[in-house]
This record gives structure tokens, C-alpha cells and sequence, in this order.
């Protein structure tokens, strides 16, 4: 395996960085990230395996800028007081943190008293994102979510007060018994919120988790993808008429609040994932962290150990010395193409096809030109110049124009 040179480890505009926390205080039925209940134990060794990792990565690329902070999970607010401050130290001594970087934190609304969103605040996050999933109890009984909808609301309401002008809110659709009404419901009390970011997501019932199981055993009916298609409808029309952009297609937001950390991974661009599991996107490469928080700690404090020599080009032969990777991968020229093609298309602005081929050094429209005009024809993309996007009616069946760039 040869070593490519085609992309530069960080460019001087910076790289998007995400700190993977892995514990959660219960794991929600649906979920399949790399999240842990009942490992409190490892939260206090978590700490300063975390910090020795990042400052080791600071030291081998040379303490690069960055432009983002994603704390992801998990369950970030679940981190005892000061830990998320001692981190981001961490990340400003190691690397130069943009003076207007997006700082985000992921958060459960039961989690957000008054106490801890200004603790929050004070430790340097400028973005919360707070997991709402749904505004009515039975539904967030069954997503195992440990909050009832008044709190998710208290939350929303107590993370203003303390000062957070910045916030995102997740909600799920298309779950088992949901009706309209509900969803409908739902979504306008959540307009009335006015929260600077809204992010929706369709379940998908993911093999292996309980919320698998209990569907194959008949407990609970399969998603109705036409009722959530209806949903998607609905919340388009009633989003748009309250003044949010849908800039991709999960996420809204209102004017110049698009999420920074998330257009990193959209735009196809360079991003450091620290933590267990967590992933990153470097230069030609792509490379993960062990899953196991319990041998994380372990291998992230042995490399704080060892001697780290700072790299330029090489980064291959860096990965090979990093002793907290669970793998790493290669990527050729043929997928960083189809990888900016796909990304990029997610943004319903659209892919500015001459920025992206100066990004990949290839000139997309001639090298997709068949799959372009076939999915033009076909109703799912548009083309206005240099400018190739989805057509509202794709929005929903995307993955169809997606598969066109995949070689």
C-alpha cells in the first residue's frame, strides 16, 4: 500500500473534532452506537485517557487548527461537573481552537436543571443539542427515554435562561403506533419553542437492538414507511412556514444557524473523532478508535507514555504507531469522489460541482456525467450550471440518486 499525497493532513481552514462519551445513565432500546450503561466505574480513568489521547494527537499532526467541537454519545451531560471544561482545555491546548468555533454538547432533557446548564455554559459550549425524540409520554416510554415531554420543554426553557442562544432540538418520526395527530402535535409545540436548529430523524429498527427483537417477536408493529413519508410532509410544509431553511435533508434551521461541526462530514471535509469507537476523516484516510471503553482507557494511557513524533505527509505510517485505532482504512481516489458526490448532495442547496472537483482534484461532471443525466432524467436531480441538487420530491428516496455515484 502506497501512501498518497492527493489531500493534506488538515488544511489551514481547519478540521471539524468529535469527543465520542460512551456512557449513558439507561440505553435506549433503539440505539446501536457505542454506548454503555452500568460502566460508571470507567468514567473517573475515562477523563485522563481522554485528555492524553487528544494531546498525542495534537503532538503527531502538529497542533492544526480547529473549526469545530462536536461532544457526542452517549451522553455528554451525564459527565460529572468540570469534566467537559478539563476536555476542552485539553483540546485548546493541543490544537488552535478557532476563537468563533462551534462548541456543541449532546444532552438528555432530564439532565438539564438550572444548575447544570449554567455549568454547562460556563465551561465554554456555545451549541446545546438537546435529544427530545417526542413530546408525548407514551411514545418516550417506549424509545426508553428517561424524561417525560414537560421536562423536555423545562429543559428547552432552562437552557434560555441560563443564556444558551444556540440550541438544536432531535426529534424521531414514524415510530411504532405513532399517529399523525401525534406527530403533528408534537412538531407544532415544538415550533412554538423556537429553537435555532431542529433536527428530525425517521427510526430505523437496527438488528441486534431490542427494539429489533420486540418487533420480530410481533410486540410492537414495523415502521409504516408511507405514514412517515406523510410525516416528512408535514413537517416540511409546517417548518418552512415558520421561517426554518431545510438546508439537508434531517436538518433545518433558522437564518445562518446551519450546524458548522455537520457540514464538516456533509462537505466531505477533514474531521479527529477521539474517544471510544469514535471516528475520523484525515487527509486519504479514515480511521477508527477500539470500541471498548474499558480498553480505550487502557491504550490511550499507554500511548501518553510513548514518544510522539509529530508528522507531515505520512500519515500512514503514523496510524501504524497509534495505539488507541481499532483499523484503519485507504481511500482511494475512486471513493473520495463518490464520497463528495453523495455527502455533498444531502445539502438541499445543492453540490457546487466546481468547488467539489477542485476539493478532489477530478472533474465530476465529466467523470459522472452518465449517472448526472440519468438521475435528471429520472426526476431525481436538478442541474442549474455548476449547481446539481435533489428535487423535493426525491428528498425522500435520495439513497436512489445516491447509489448512481458509488463505484
Amino acid at each position: 500500500m502506497t501512501t498518497s499525497s492527493r489531500t493534506p493532513i488538515v488544511p489551514a481552514s481547519g478540521m471539524g473534532f468529535y469527543v465520542h462519551v460512551p456512557f449513558c445513565k439507561t440505553k435506549c432500546p433503539y440505539c446501536d452506537f457505542n454506548t454503555y450503561q452500568g460502566i460508571e466505574n470507567l468514567i473517573d480513568p475515562f477523563l485522563p485517557a481522554l485528555t492524553s489521547e487528544i494531546e498525542c494527537w495534537g503532538e503527531t499532526l502538529a497542533h492544526p487548527a480547529v473549526k469545530s467541537v462536536f461532544f457526542g454519545g452517549g451522553t455528554p451531560s451525564y459527565l460529572p461537573p468540570g469534566y467537559i471544561e478539563k476536555i476542552l482545555a485539553s483540546i485548546q491546548e493541543s490544537f488552535q481552537v478557532a476563537a468563533d468555533a462551534e462548541i456543541t454538547t449532546e444532552a438528555n432533557p432530564g439532565d438539564l436543571d438550572a444548575a447544570a446548564c449554567a455549568s454547562i455554559l460556563s465551561q465554554g459550549v456555545n451549541r446545546l443539542s438537546i435529544g427530545v425524540q417526542s413530546l408525548d409520554n407514551n411514545l418516550l416510554n417506549l424509545l426508553g427515554r428517561r424524561h417525560q415531554a414537560s421536562e423536555a420543554i423545562e429543559a428547552f426553557q432552562t437552557a434560555r435562561q441560563a443564556g444558551f442562544d444556540n440550541v438544536n432540538l432531535d426529534l424521531m418520526y414514524g415510530l411504532p403506533n405513532q399517529s399523525m395527530e401525534q406527530w403533528q402535535q408534537t412538531l407544532d409545540q415544538l415550533v412554538g419553542l423556537a429553537p435555532e436548529h431542529i433536527s428530525l430523524y425517521a427510526l430505523t429498527i437496527e438488528e441486534g437492538t431490542p427494539m429489533h427483537r420486540w418487533a420480530e417477536e410481533g410486540k410492537i408493529p414495523e415502521p409504516d414507511s408511507d405514514l412517515a413519508a406523510d410525516m416528512y410532509q408535514y413537517a416540511r410544509e409546517s417548518l418552512a412556514t415558520a421561517g426554518y431553511h431545510h438546508y439537508e435533508i434531517s436538518n433545518w434551521s433558522l437564518p445562518d444557524r446551519a450546524c458548522d461541526h455537520n457540514l464538516v462530514y456533509w462537505q466531505n471535509g477533514p474531521y479527529l473523532g477521539v474517544g471510544p469507537g469514535a471516528h475520523s476523516h484525515l487527509g486519504d484516510y479514515r480511521f477508527w478508535t477500539v470500541l471498548s471503553p474499558r480498553d480505550y482507557n487502557t491504550k490511550a494511557s499507554a500511548w501518553a507514555e510513548s514518544i510522539v513524533q509529530p508528522i507531515n505527509e505520512l500519515l500512514e505510517s503514523a496510524l501504524k504507531e497509534v495505539p488507541t485505532l481499532g483499523g484503519w482504512e485507504h481511500i482511494s481516489v475512486e471513493t473520495a469522489c463518490s464520497e463528495t458526490m453523495f455527502l455533498g448532495l444531502r445539502l438541499l442547496d445543492g453540490l457546487d460541482l466546481s468547488k467539489a472537483s477542485t476539493l478532489t482534484g477530478i472533474d465530476l461532471a465529466k467523470k459522472f456525467q452518465a449517472p448526472i443525466q440519468e438521475c435528471i432524467e429520472l426526476g431525481l436531480l436538478e442541474q442549474d450550471g455548476n449547481c446539481l441538487k435533489l428535487t423535493k420530491p426525491s428528498y425522500l428516496i435520495a439513497n436512489q440518486a445516491f447509489t448512481r455515484f458509488l463505484e
